[in-house]
């Protein structure tokens, strides 16, 4: 669970303003992204809830929202790339301490995403929220990547590439709780036939393959956990998790393959809290592909990294490869990164109303060929943590209100060869291909 996200139960009231914390006490910058999180959330309401420096008592705040002339043109074009310290910024930052960080997340106040138009499809590596409109079709990439119409479903590729699970052949077939808990302490390989409900969260060792039988078995109301395990493969079953609890955990775990599974919960209805991750991946997890996977409705996607101090065990770890998922109706971490590599291709994106991929405590991110529809934040590194990620997008489609608040590139290029589906394909080979019932056992 993400240690920060209680921030927000602090912020239930109305009345509850910015001048409540005491600031002195706080990192700023980790109080600043969090209370951007919680802008985005709470649109709606009074600025003192949505998080924003108050405009009667804080120059930034003041000048950004009253200065429209001066301020707006800026917030529109806004990229932190080419600014360190002072330089590239204009000469009223002064009134926001000169901090990138600080002016970023005010004019998305005071101008809602900093008056940024509907974006189309971008093409070039950048770390800017202005778009091109120039269409291109993918091409191979600098690393070992081709764009095709839809790409093959039933491959493995990614860091996950090595996890084979003890295979898809013969194995035990259960359908209760009871038995797959049994047959878990052994491994192997596990076929799961139809809807089991109320296992609670069941452990897998290391070599074993769960399946579903069918297009309608999992798990709901309970989940699975991968703790300290080696090649584990989790294939073609439905996970709705029960409260308070992961769908699929990881921890620890290594060479793990995710794919053609569905994740989902009741939507976005209730407290954000009172569900965890739909698949997280913590403490030092490694080697893993998360590929034709259907994640909706819910609050929480996929977390890589479970706190900002815990740099010591996962720094050179939670390397992870993201492919040819759909995310709709998710509202953020798709998924949400610290410290670890991620490579994010194919992917669709729809309607998650807070934020997509997010970099964070200098993780390293490339995100390509995606499509997104009404993702605001779709691509971000300054958002939650107290220090910024890494993150290059290319060949991406942006619509609706989707942008990017890209403010370091990374220099992550892919060891393995992968097959692409273009961004403007992504969508609908993800639609027919991902999720259960594609691939037999």
């Amino acid at each position: 669970m993400d240690l920060q996200s209680n921030l927000s139960l602090a912020k239930q009231s109305k009345e509850l303003s910015i001048q409540t914390f005491k600031l002195q006490d706080l990192d700023w910058q980790s109080l600043e992204s969090t209370m951007h999180k919680e802008q985005i959330l709470l649109l709606a309401l009074v600025p003192a809830v949505l998080g924003c420096l108050n405009t009667d008592t804080n120059s930034c705040a003041s000048f950004i929202k009253s200065q429209v002339a001066t301020a707006s043109p800026f917030c529109a074009t806004f990229t932190q790339t080419v600014v360190t310290a002072t330089t590239g910024l204009p000469s009223w930052a002064t009134n926001c301490s000169n901090k990138p960080s600080m002016i970023s997340a005010e004019c998305s106040c005071a101008y809602t995403g900093g008056s940024n138009p509907t974006t189309t499809l971008v093409t070039t590596t950048r770390a800017t929220t202005a778009t091109t409109t120039t269409t291109r079709a993918a091409t191979t990439t600098a690393g070992g990547g081709t764009g095709t119409g839809c790409a093959p479903v039933n491959q493995l590729a990614g860091f996950g590439a090595s996890a084979s699970g003890a295979g898809t052949s013969g194995g035990t077939t259960v359908t209760s709780c009871s038995a797959l808990t049994a047959a878990a302490k052994n491994g192997g390989v596990i076929k799961i036939n139809g809807l089991l409900s109320g296992c609670g969260v069941v452990d897998l060792i290391s070599g074993t393959s769960l399946l579903g039988v069918g297009s309608n078995s999992g798990i709901v109301d309970g989940g699975i956990r991968i703790k300290k395990a080696n090649n584990v493969i989790v294939r073609n079953l439905k996970f709705s998790p029960a409260k308070k609890g992961d769908a699929v955990s990881l921890d620890g775990a290594t060479n793990v393959w995710i794919d053609h599974n569905e994740f989902y919960s009741l939507g976005l209805v209730g407290g954000k809290d009172d569900y965890d991750g739909l698949l997280d991946i913590t403490h030092a997890s490694d080697l893993v592909t998360i590929s034709w996977n259907k994640f909706r409705d819910h609050w929480k996607g996929s977390l890589v990294g479970h706190s900002d101090s815990n740099a010591s065990e996962d720094t050179g770890k939670l390397k992870v490869t993201y492919h040819h998922n759909s995310f709709n109706n998710v509202n953020s971490r798709l998924p949400s990164l610290r410290f670890g590599t991620g490579h994010m291709y194919s992917n669709c994106y729809t309607n998650c109303p807070t934020s997509g991929v997010n970099s964070r405590m200098g993780a390293q991110v490339l995100v390509e060929n995606c499509s997104f529809t009404n993702v605001p934040l779709s691509v971000v590194t300054n958002l939650d943590s107290k220090s910024d990620g890494y993150a290059t997008e290319r060949n991406n489609i942006f619509t609706g209100t989707s942008t990017t608040r890209i403010t370091q590139a990374s220099n992550f290029s892919p060891p393995y060869s992968y097959t692409m589906t273009s961004a403007s394909n992504a969508c609908g080979c993800v639609s027919s291909n991902a999720g259960v019932g594609i691939v037999t056992f």
